[in-house]
């Protein structure tokens, strides 16, 4: 497989890594969008982890190099919509996730069925904390924002996500799902699901120990996506 890496920073580096050592060839790798379509469709697949500015140009290219793209880039998904539609007009292929660990996709099913218990139980408030290394652009993270979601469409007693940077704040009403960010050395990705009160708590937590996980779930994404029109999600890959 040939493989386009569109933003080769510490996830493009781990990617690579994992690519060549299972015989897949890197045909082009670059943290800009200067590069051409012509250059970009000598690849099967592009894998596009690049910035929140640059998500939509490179997944536009990719449209018009007729290559499949796979992004894991975070926070540009208020411009889904048009990277949807521009796809489906180059009758292209889009994969997109917040995340591409396996552990956080079944995290986020077990959290579900965690909302969809504890809905009626007003006495835990739930809560989401995530906690991730300093180099991280957006906040809350893209995982974090997921998972809010997720668990909104199970509690009845929320209706939106309320975000405290570095643990800042607290809830307004009975309304709101707080979600906290920290960020510290040195962490891959911390996200913790609370329902809690004053007597006791429920917790539940996805701690990435290192990048391979999300690494290799974006190549096994791309692997996937080879020869592929159409829109896609890590719930297509996994059969979730």
């Amino acid at each position: 497989m040939k493989i386009a890496l569109l933003g080769y920073g510490k996830m493009g580096k781990a990617i690579e890594q994992i690519a060549v050592n299972k015989g897949h060839t890197i045909v082009l790798k670059t943290d800009s969008d200067t590069y051409t379509v012509q250059e970009l469709a000598a690849a099967d697949v592009a894998i596009e982890f690049s910035t929140p500015d640059s998500a939509l140009t490179n997944i536009k290219k990719c449209g018009d190099a007729g290559v499949p793209v796979v992004v894991g880039t975070t926070a540009w998904y208020h411009q889904f919509e048009e990277a949807k539609s521009y796809t489906e007009s180059k009758q292209g292929g889009l994969f997109t996730a917040t995340n591409f660990s396996i552990g956080v996709n079944l995290f986020w099913k077990i959290t579900e069925q965690a909302s969809k218990l504890l809905s009626d139980y007003s006495e835990y408030e739930p809560s989401i904390d995530e906690i991730h290394h300093t180099q991280k652009l957006d906040a809350p993270s893209g995982t974090a924002i997921t998972t809010a979601e997720k668990m909104l469409n199970q509690l009845g007693r929320k209706n939106e996500w309320v975000h405290h940077e570095n643990g800042i704040g607290s809830i307004s009403n009975e309304l709101e799902l707080s979600v906290r960010s920290f960020r510290e050395v040195n962490v891959p990705g911390t996200h913790t699901v609370k329902f809690g009160n004053d007597i006791d708590s429920i917790e539940i937590t996805h701690t990435a120990h290192s990048r391979q996980g999300f690494a290799a779930g974006a190549l096994k994404a791309a692997e996937f996506m080879v020869n592929k029109t159409g829109i896609y999600t890590m719930n297509d890959l996994l059969n979730l």
